[in-house]
C-alpha cells in the first residue's frame, strides 16, 4: 500500500481541467484543491500506521494487505470496520474522507454486477474485478459520483429539454462507449486517480441509454471539475499562512461538477449498459451503504471534534463548571453516540446481498435511522456548540491583528479569559469551520435528503405487524 509521499509522487502526472472561482487552477498549485490532495494523502498515511491498520485495511486470501476503501465488504465484521473506517477518518481530518463515495459505490457495483452476470450471462463482473485487482495492485485513490444536475424535477430523464441533465450514452462502438452529461456535488474527483460514477436513480424500459456505470480516470479527455467556491475558498486563497484557518491543512469539504463531454469510456471500464431493471438496486445498495457510512458514522467522527472544541472553548473561558454548559456538552453526547449505536446496529445487522453473492449490506432500517437522526441531531450539535463558544466565533478579529503593532497588546488583553487570547481566538476559529460552515447543509443532504429516509424507513416497516401486536394485546378478534 501507498504511503501518503508515494500517493503525493503518483498524482504529479495527473492534469485535471480544474476551474475554481472563474479561472483555471493546477490541482497542486492552488490552496483549496491542495486540501483534498492533503487529506487523501493523509489517509493514505493512516492505513500504513499500525495503530489503525485494522481499521484501515484488511487482509486478502493469500494475506495480502489492501485498503479498505477498496474492499467490498464480505461480512458483518467489515461493515463494522468500514464504519469505524469513516468514524476515524473524519476525526483525523474533519472534513471528508473523499474516498467514501467511491468504496460504497464499488460495494453497490459489486453485487449488482454479479446478479447481472448470473441472470443476463453478462460479463460486468468480471471487468469489476479484474478492474479491482488492478486498483488494488496499485493502490488508487477512487472517489464516487452518483448525482446528475436532473434539469426539471417533474420529468423523466428521456423528457428533459437537454439530455445532458443526466449522464447517458451518447453512442456505443465495437471499443467503448461515448458519455455526456454532468454530476454535481461530487466530493474529491479532482484529487482521486478515477471516479466510479453509478445512476443517480432507478431507470425505466426507454430509459436505457441513462442506465450506465463506468470507472473514468482523472484527467480523461473531455473531463472538466468545476469546483464549489464559497466564502471559506476566498479566505483560503488569501490568508498569508493557511494557520491562521479553521482547519488549516484540510479546510471545508470540497466538491465539484464533473462536467462529461463526449468522454470515451472503453468497454472494461462498463459495469452497466443499458439494464434498467438493475438500477433501482444498484442506487438502494449504494444507499443503505452510504447511509451508514457517510450518515452515520462520519458525523459521528465530525461530532467528536465539535464536542471536543466545544468543551475546550468552555475551559478557556472559565465556564466548565457550569452546570448549564455539562447539560449541553451531555446532550451533544448523547445525539452522536445515540448517531454511531444505530451504525453500528446497522453493520452488525447487515445481511449478504444478494444471496450467494458473497458481498453484504447494511441492514436497511439502522441505516436510515442512522442518517436521518444525524440530519437533525448534528443541527443541535452545532447549536450547543456555538452557544458555549459564544458570539467570538463569528465576531472575532483575524489571529492576524496579533502580529500587528497597532492592536496586538489591545487584542491580547481584551480577547484574553481563562486562556491567553491566542488559545481563544484559534480555537474559535475552529468553531467557526463547523458552527458557521458548510457542514449543516451538507449533512442534511449528504446520503441525500432526510425525506428520501424517511420515505424508505415507512416502505421498509411493517405497519401490519405492529397493528396487529396491538389488537391482540387489546383483545380485538381479527
Amino acid at each position: 500500500m501507498k504511503t501518503g509521499s508515494e500517493y503525493l509522487e503518483s498524482i504529479k502526472s495527473l492534469h485535471p481541467r480544474i476551474f475554481l472561482g472563474g479561472r483555471q487552477v493546477g490541482l497542486l498549485e492552488d490552496p483549496t484543491t491542495l486540501t483534498v490532495v492533503r487529506a487523501n494523502a493523509r489517509v493514505y498515511d493512516l492505513a500504513r500506521d499500525p495503530r489503525y491498520e485494522e481499521t484501515m485495511s484488511c487482509t486478502l486470501p493469500g494475506g495480502r494487505r489492501v485498503s479498505r476503501c477498496l474492499y467490498p465488504p464480505r461480512s458483518p465484521r467489515d461493515l463494522e470496520k468500514r464504519a469505524e473506517m469513516a468514524v476515524l477518518t473524519s476525526q483525523m481530518l474533519g472534513t471528508c474522507n473523499y474516498r467514501c463515495v467511491g468504496q460504497d459505490a464499488l460495494t453497490a457495483l459489486a453485487g449488482t454486477t454479479w446478479e447481472m452476470d448470473r441472470d443476463l450471462g453478462t460479463d460486468y463482473h468480471r471487468r469489476l474485478i479484474n478492474h479491482l485487482t488492478w486498483l488494488q495492485d496499485n493502490d488508487l485513490a477512487v472517489s464516487g459520483a452518483l448525482t446528475d444536475p436532473k434539469g426539471d424535477r417533474g420529468k423523466r430523464p428521456g423528457q428533459q429539454e437537454d439530455p445532458d441533465v443526466y449522464v447517458h450514452i451518447k453512442e456505443k462502438s465495437a471499443d467503448g462507449i461515448v458519455v455526456r452529461g454532468a454530476k454535481v456535488s461530487q466530493s474529491g474527483a479532482i484529487g482521486a486517480h478515477e471516479t466510479l460514477v453509478i445512476p443517480t436513480m432507478g431507470m425505466r424500459p426507454g430509459e436505457e441509454g441513462f442506465a450506465v456505470a463506468f470507472a473514468v480516470p482523472n484527467g480523461a479527455p473531455g473531463l472538466t471539475y468545476i469546483a464549489q467556491y464559497t466564502p471559506f475558498t476566498a479566505e483560503r486563497q488569501l490568508a498569508p499562512d493557511t494557520k491562521y484557518l479553521g482547519n488549516p491543512l484540510y479546510g471545508q469539504r470540497e466538491t465539484c461538477i464533473m462536467v462529461f463531454d463526449d468522454v470515451f469510456i472503453p468497454y472494461d471500464h462498463v459495469f452497466m449498459c443499458g439494464e434498467t431493471q438493475y438500477t433501482g438496486r444498484l442506487v438502494g445498495r449504494f444507499a443503505k451503504t452510504h447511509r451508514m457510512n457517510c450518515g452515520g458514522a462520519c458525523k459521528t467522527g465530525f461530532a467528536d471534534l465539535v464536542i471536543g472544541a466545544a468543551a475546550q472553548m468552555a475551559e478557556y473561558t472559565g465556564i466548565q463548571k457550569v452546570p448549564h454548559i455539562i447539560e449541553k456538552i451531555t446532550d451533544m453526547i448523547r445525539i452522536s453516540e445515540t448517531c454511531h449505536a444505530c451504525t453500528v446496529a446497522a453493520a452488525l445487522k447487515g445481511r449478504e446481498e444478494p444471496a450467494g453473492a458473497g458481498y453484504y449490506l447494511p441492514d436497511d432500517v439502522f441505516g436510515n435511522v442512522a442518517k436521518l437522526t444525524v440530519a437533525d441531531g448534528f443541527w443541535d450539535i452545532m447549536k450547543w456548540a456555538g452557544d458555549i463558544g459564544g458570539g467570538m466565533a463569528v465576531t472575532m478579529p483575524s489571529e492576524l491583528e496579533l502580529e500587528n503593532p497597532e492592536t496586538g497588546e489591545y487584542v491580547r488583553k481584551f480577547m484574553k479569559a481563562a486562556a491567553p487570547a491566542e488559545l481563544r481566538l484559534r480555537m474559535a476559529k475552529f468553531l467557526q469551520n463547523w458552527c458557521a460552515g458548510l457542514h449543516g447543509a451538507g449533512t442534511w443532504h449528504g446520503a441525500g435528503s432526510p425525506q428520501a429516509q424517511k420515505m424508505v424507513l415507512y416502505a421498509l416497516t411493517d405497519l401490519d405487524a405492529k397493528k396487529k401486536l396491538a389488537r391482540d394485546l387489546a383483545g380485538i378478534v381479527d
